[in-house]
């Protein structure tokens, strides 16, 4: 069996104001009606021999995960949740760990969730190849086999042939070059941009993790056995894999042992890093304009133009432009400026910002709500209840809440009754009562909700009972 093991812990902070931190790029559809970790988990569910994936993400992203494997009709080999960001190593240790118990040749293939591949046939012939190397006990690595002089990248120099010559042992992994380092590598023609996708046995990428970084190894054995299973998630121990190192699996193991493979592979990757990389890959109109959603482009070129939902944008005489429009955010750039994106980042974090943290509407395991209105002592926010989900039973210290609903039947608890409430009818929820939402139905439930207090935070929720296992 062929496990497919996805990282999914990036942030993907160079595509804000799209990619925000919950709900990084990796659950965005930027290349179509999929989102790059759903495209993830189908390409690798086409392999031959391929297994149910297992997933390595964060705590805050587990349902979205779920969620979207059920949209897909993909089953989860394992949801394990990172209590804190270690990088690549030790969260591959934790699949490794995973994995090995199905048997000592299980053989894991690590794939970030956040990469695009075009060519699917050149992709998984490499995977073939890559197959045959890593039951020798290699540790392969796939390298990309460039067509330009990348200087984002680490490059990757193949040495002696393997196997069946598609293979090769790694001679050298060398770090982002400078312009005329990067051409000669291209000049050289035995270099490939390094991807972050591996193949090998999980229990030989444990033994080369004991011998090379033992402290990530430790960290990782004590936090999987001390993990618990949490409804349909394997929460790893928070103390124990705190004690872990942070590193990748480059720095931790690749580059250290003996036994590296690389397969180089020309199948239009992408990892979608900037703007800017998304502009190169996409489909582009006759001005060369990349357009998504409701734009009127005249006398404009060689932009990246993406319209938020319900509101038009209009360019005129503009050139090498990005401008991505959210419902509380907009970015204009120039895009050979986009790879500085994490600085308007990180200047809203400075100022207490939250634009980096939340889009305006939030996913929740029930469903999902959006804030409408915003003021002092008010927050008007559009829920739509999931067919069969519930809210938590919670109480607010803060806030009362009023319930119109738009469509559908809510199943209303406030304090001691329990009712219904049809469309276009209300409910008046008192502050510090004790109340639930549920639908019952076959059909989403959308309401209106006005909050009314002197506090109106998220955190002013005390959740009593939970379907979801957040009480």
């Amino acid at each position: 069996m062929l496990y497919p093991v996805v990282l999914s812990g990036g942030s993907g902070t160079r595509l804000w104001p799209l990619s925000r931190q919950n709900q990084p790029k990796q659950f965005l559809a930027l290349m179509g009606d999929h989102s790059l970790y759903q495209e993830t988990v189908l390409r690798a569910s086409r392999l031959p021999g391929a297994a149910a994936p297992v997933t390595v993400c964060a705590d805050d992203h587990r349902f979205m995960v779920g969620e979207q494997l059920q949209a897909v009709g993909i089953a989860s080999g394992g949801i394990l949740l990172e209590p804190a960001a270690r990088n690549t190593a030790p969260a591959i240790a934790l699949a490794a760990l995973h994995l090995v118990a199905r048997g000592p040749d299980a053989l894991m293939l690590v794939l970030p969730a956040d990469h695009l591949i075009e060519d699917e046939a050149a992709f998984r012939d490499a995977v073939a190849h890559a197959v045959g190397l890593a039951a020798d006990g290699w540790l392969v690595t796939f390298g990309i086999r460039p067509d330009y002089a990348e200087t984002g990248y680490g490059y990757i120099l193949g040495g002696a042939p393997l196997r069946d010559g598609a293979g090769f042992a790694v001679e050298r992994f060398v770090e982002k070059p400078d312009r005329p380092t990067a051409e000669s590598y291209l000049a050289h023609g035995g270099y490939s941009w390094n991807s972050g996708m591996f193949l090998f046995r999980a229990s030989r990428y444990l033994e080369e993790l004991e011998r090379h970084a033992p402290a990530i190894a430790q960290a990782a054995r004590q936090a999987y056995g001390d993990a618990r299973r949490d409804l349909d998630f394997v929460r790893i121990d928070a103390a124990a894999f705190a004690a872990s190192p942070s590193d990748s699996i480059d720095y931790a193991v690749m580059e250290k042992t003996d036994r590296a493979a690389v397969v180089p592979v020309s199948c239009g990757w992408s990892d979608i890093g900037s703007w800017s990389a998304l502009w190169a890959v996409a489909g582009r109109d006759a001005d060369d304009n990349r357009i998504d959603g409701d734009v009127i482009a005249v006398d404009s070129r060689r932009n990246l133009v993406r319209a938020a939902e319900h509101r038009m944008i209009a360019t005129l005489g503009v050139e090498d432009l990005v401008i991505v429009d959210t419902p509380d955010a907009t970015l204009v750039a120039r895009k050979e400026r986009v790879q500085d994106v994490k600085v308007l980042v990180d200047r809203l974090k400075a100022a207490g910002r939250t634009e980096h943290l939340v889009h305006r509407k939030v996913y929740r395991p029930w469903g999902s709500y959006d804030s409408l209105a915003v003021g002092p002592r008010f927050q008007v926010k559009r829920i739509v209840v999931n067919p069969g989900a519930a809210l938590s039973l919670q109480r607010h210290a803060h806030r009362a809440e009023h319930w119109v609903v738009v469509s559908g039947v809510a199943e209303v608890t406030c304090g001691e009754r329990v009712y219904e409430v049809a469309e276009n009818e209300s409910t008046f929820i008192p502050r510090g009562v004790v109340h639930r939402l549920r639908n019952r139905g076959k059909t989403p439930v959308e309401l209106i909700e006005v909050q009314s207090g002197g506090y109106l935070g998220e955190d002013d929720i005390e959740r009593l009972e939970d379907v979801y296992g957040r009480s």
